[in-house]
């Protein structure tokens, strides 16, 4: 299974992504991870354009051909990543699960962008740099969780139950 997560910067993904990946045994593949990575060989200085994309849909791939669950985190902002992440799942045969997570009260996600701390140092990310980021409307089915009023806790137990229990994740 290829489970999928997406959404703007500071809206909770990586926690809940990372704590179900956790909680489930699956391989954690995070774009922000690859990308500063990237950056600090000194080999792409300028624009990542979709290199941290590309070496993620390579790395999901192979541990999805070996068998085992991969949880994806990534902003996953347009179609035409939407359909590359669909197209990883369909050539290593698994199931693609899309979860969107959003944060519904714009003052708490602000908050949360302007007092998350530096993950990763020298890559900062304004309020404006949210705003003014590229993210378009879904087209298909995907389940979204908001994390504006339920912590992220209760999505991932939800989650971990849905994924355990065999019940069909929306």
């Amino acid at each position: 299974m290829l489970i999928v997560f997406a959404g703007l910067p500071g809206v909770g993904k990586s926690t809940v992504a990372r704590e179900l990946a956790r909680h489930i045994g699956a391989v954690f593949v995070r774009i922000d991870s690859i990308e500063f990575a990237l950056r600090q060989s000194g080999r792409m200085p300028g624009a990542m354009e979709d290199a941290g994309y590309r070496v993620a849909y390579a790395v999901a791939e192979d541990n999805l051909r070996a068998g085992l669950v991969v949880v994806a985190d990534c902003v996953n902002p347009i179609q035409l990543t939407r359909d590359a992440w669909r197209a990883v799942a369909q050539r290593a045969g698994v199931r693609l699960i899309d979860v969107e997570v959003v944060c519904s009260d714009a003052a708490e996600h602000r908050r949360r962008v302007e007092t998350r701390p530096i993950e990763f140092p020298g890559w900062t990310l304004t309020w404006q740099d949210v705003v003014d980021r590229e993210y378009h409307a879904w087209d298909r089915d995907r389940r979204v969780l908001d994390t504006a009023r339920t912590p992220a806790a209760e999505h991932v137990s939800q989650l971990v139950q849905e994924f355990r229990g065999g019940a069909p994740a929306r």
